[in-house]
């Protein structure tokens, strides 16, 4: 979707999408710390307006926003002031309406207050960036909402074509292609089953999401994503349940491991 723009400056793109749960769960997926533990990143929300917010993306990458909109179940808003350098501050407006007792529709703008198409691109980047986490967070709700919730994000970079390095994560993962309804079996970063629920490749980003089952049940998002200079390699593990904590922090190192090998020819 493009990029819109009004006569006073403003800039924004939006989303649309449909997730199953009653308001009250999909607000708390979205609009409180623990809620986007378990489906996006790890993260820290002041519950008020003014509130501060902090999104844990890796060890040396954090961001920071402040609470603008808090109307529960159905409106929540925040500012980022330092989502890309030297642009203006980046808000994030997201409304959540029932469509019926047992699924909501979600309606998220992010909008800049500029007359330039200078960041555009890093704009139009939320929006490729959202459908895999989207999937992720449609998982959560329809199976865990309101469990205890850990994740971890590491990533890695390579250089060289993104086909080439794509059938290398594949192959780290044990596997030579992917495909939706697929039953793995995963011993890369540690012993794993799981479904197969989506695979996504065009020419900017391959990712396959995968639904586990087992004593730590949860979610990985496996893919990497083309920035032209370099391939970003990433792997989003998601865990629900009371071994949720230990697990996420016992695995972190391993596919933190794992994934640095990937990167490597």
């Amino acid at each position: 979707m493009p990029i819109k723009f009004d006569e006073n400056g403003r800039r924004w793109i939006e989303l649309e999408f449909l997730v199953p749960g009653t308001p009250e769960q999909v607000w708390h997926a979205m609009a409180t710390g623990a809620g986007n533990t378990a489906w996006f990143t790890a993260a820290e929300i002041e519950e008020n307006i003014g509130g501060r917010i902090t999104f844990h993306f890796t060890p040396d990458v954090t961001g920071h926003g402040t609470v603008t909109h808090w109307e529960p179940p159905c409106r929540f808003g925040y500012v980022e002031a330092d989502w890309a350098e030297s642009a203006p501050p980046v808000a994030t407006d997201i409304t959540i309406v029932a469509r019926s007792p047992e699924e909501c529709l979600v309606r998220m703008a992010h909008s800049i207050a500029s007359p330039s198409s200078q960041w555009d691109g890093q704009m139009e980047g939320f929006e490729s960036g959202w459908p895999g986490f989207i999937a992720v967070l449609r998982l959560y709700l329809a199976h865990h909402a309101g469990e205890e919730a850990a994740s971890f994000q590491p990533f890695a970079e390579a250089g060289g074509d993104a086909l080439v390095i794509w059938r290398r994560l594949l192959d780290g993962l044990g596997h030579e292609t992917a495909d939706v309804g697929e039953n793995w079996t995963i011993e890369a970063g540690g012993t794993l089953f799981g479904e197969v629920v989506e695979v996504r490749q065009n020419a900017v980003q391959r990712y396959v999401i995968l639904r586990i089952d087992g004593d730590a049940p949860g979610v990985g998002l496996f893919g990497l994503y083309d920035a032209g200079e370099t391939i970003r390699l990433s792997l989003c593990r998601f865990f629900y349940g009371a071994k949720a904590g230990a697990t996420a922090t016992a695995a972190r190192p391993r596919w933190q491991a794992w994934l640095d090998a990937i990167s490597k020819p």
